[in-house]
């Protein structure tokens, strides 16, 4: 097996020891081929990044893995469809965010057929060129699984401008409940193992690494097994330490290095994918799958039967609990993802979608609300911030909304992952103070480009007017020395004229001279 020079100690700076609450689901297969919805609520937007453009109509027929969502703008992913049946509408639904605000989605009648397109049988991805690869990656709308969402194929083609060391798959899943990526490891390990070594050879790695927290002995057991059958592929056990499963904390534990403030792990030669997002790309490179499911827990004490459940895009969050035996009480709180940074839901109703690690129907007992108290100043949160932040002073100012203070107090690098939350004796919503702050910067940003876009556009509209004003005069100085011209050519024809008319009436005028007269007079 391939043997590591650069690998850290596989610790992280700072970080918090959640309780795991994850022998609930993670002991149970995974439970495949669910019964289909009535509807499926399929958003043109499941990723970072523009919508997809819609590419059918109501009253459509679709197959299963039609693209019906087309990719557009800069950043974005196609979509596809999650099953057989019919298009009754392209409206705004509900989406999975505490706002509750609508966004485009295509609603599917399943007929129930589940009848697939025809998929030609791909040739051997490790025959094919990198771009090529990439390419396909992206036609199978494959985004980021471990939560970030954003387009795999323009990761990959990121990873390909730099010199990239050390590719890293993530299966640490640090946060509580979640076992979505534990289950796959330990049931689909050869193909995590193939999905890597297809995002080593996109992106020319030198090394390759799966990492995974020592809490998870089963899938260790089996990623190894899987990796020993092709080598050069090293697995690395991290200690089940929060924030592991972020990119930065990750990077920092396999390798000992840091990713600077303002920069990416590209700038030193690092890439990171979630082992959900390499099984998606092997089941895209070698079958010719687009992306239309993914393996979601479901878990909390107000759900009847915890599973991970492998879930079609755009199933209602309703119909994943009936699966699950139902719900055995009106939660204290829904979560889409895990309890550290997932996202409070606003009702049953919205769909699954590409990021939904996990749904979690929380009790009160859970949720363990306090009211919040001034802070006590114990620094506690500075200890546990696993960036070297200040959260206290970054809180306190964007509560006065002194948004410029609390980006010099690193607010730009916060990652939200909650542990100064965690830790805080006064129960002070930390995490909410920097979602807002940075969602303030964020439209300030947004307002300041949109500015500046408008003010070029004017300053371009003055150009376009003075350049069209020049334009004009040139064109009439232009006519009026044409003419000029003319006038002068026509003055010159008419004195021409006026010259061989005056010629023709008096031709002896022009043609004697006097001693010709003289002559004339002196004979008889």
């Amino acid at each position: 097996m391939f043997a590591p020079r650069l690998f850290g100690s596989g610790k992280i700076r700072g970080g918090v020891h959640p309780d795991g609450r994850k022998d609930a689901t993670s002991d149970r297969p995974i439970l495949t081929n669910l019964p289909l919805p009535s509807r499926l609520y399929v958003p043109l937007n499941q990723h970072s990044g523009d919508d997809a453009l819609p590419l059918v109509r109501p009253g459509d027929r679709v197959l299963k893995g039609q693209l019906i969502g087309k990719a557009s703008g800069r950043v974005s992913a196609s979509i596809h469809a999650p099953t057989s049946g019919t298009v009754l509408a392209i409206e705004a639904v509900t989406m999975p965010h505490p706002s509750g605000l609508p966004a485009m989605a295509v609603i599917i009648e399943p007929d129930g057929d589940d009848r697939w397109i025809e998929i030609p049988t791909p040739p051997d991805p490790f025959s094919l060129d990198p771009d090529v690869l990439a390419s396909k990656v992206e036609e199978a709308g494959v985004v980021g699984m471990g939560g970030a969402i954003f387009p795999a194929a323009i990761k990959l083609r990121q990873g390909r401008r730099f010199e990239i060391q050390t590719l890293i798959i993530n299966g640490s899943e640090c946060e509580p409940f979640l076992t979505t990526d534990d289950r796959l490891m330990q049931e689909r390990a050869d193909e995590i193992v193939e999905g890597t070594r297809l995002i080593r050879k996109i992106i020319e790695a030198y090394r390759a690494v799966i990492a995974i927290e020592d809490n998870k002995p089963a899938a260790i057991a089996a990623i190894q097994a899987a990796a020993n059958k092709v080598g050069a592929i090293e697995v690395m056990v991290v200690p089940a330490h929060y924030p592991m499963g972020s990119a930065k904390q990750l990077i920092q534990a396999v390798t000992g290095l840091e990713v600077p403030a303002g920069k990416r792990s590209n700038d030193i030669g690092v890439l990171v994918h979630n082992v959900a997002t390499a099984w998606a790309i092997q089941q895209a490179l070698v079958y010719g799958k687009p992306l239309l499911s993914r393996v979601t827990t479901v878990a909390g004490a107000c759900v009847a039967q915890p599973q991970n459940v492998e879930v079609l895009f755009g199933t209602p969050i309703e119909h994943v609990f009936k699966v699950c035996g139902g719900l055995t009480g009106v939660p204290a709180r829904l979560l889409m993802g895990g309890p550290m940074m997932g996202q409070i839901l606003p009702s049953l109703d919205v769909p699954i979608i590409k990021g939904s690690s996990g749904v979690l129907a929380l009790s009160k007992a859970e949720v363990n609300a306090h009211t919040s108290s001034p802070c006590i100043r114990c620094a506690r949160c500075v200890d546990a911030c696993p960036m070297g932040l200040v959260p206290l002073e970054m809180a306190r100012n964007s509560r006065a909304d002194k948004l410029d203070a609390a980006q010099e107090f690193g607010l730009r690098d916060c990652i939200l992952c909650g542990s100064c939350a965690y830790v805080c004796p006064s129960h002070i919503p930390l995490v909410q103070y920097f979602e807002y702050a940075k969602g303030e910067l964020a439209d300030r940003r947004s307002s300041q480009q949109k500015q500046e876009y408008t003010k070029g556009l004017i300053d371009a509209r003055k150009e376009r007017l003075e350049q069209e004003r020049l334009a004009k005069e040139a064109a009439k100085a232009a006519k009026e020395a044409a003419k000029a011209a003319k006038d002068a050519a026509r003055a010159a024809a008419k004195a021409e004229k006026e010259a061989a008319q005056a010629k023709t009436q008096h031709p002896e005028s022009t043609t004697t001279s006097p001693a010709d007269n003289c002559v004339r007079e002196e004979q008889p």
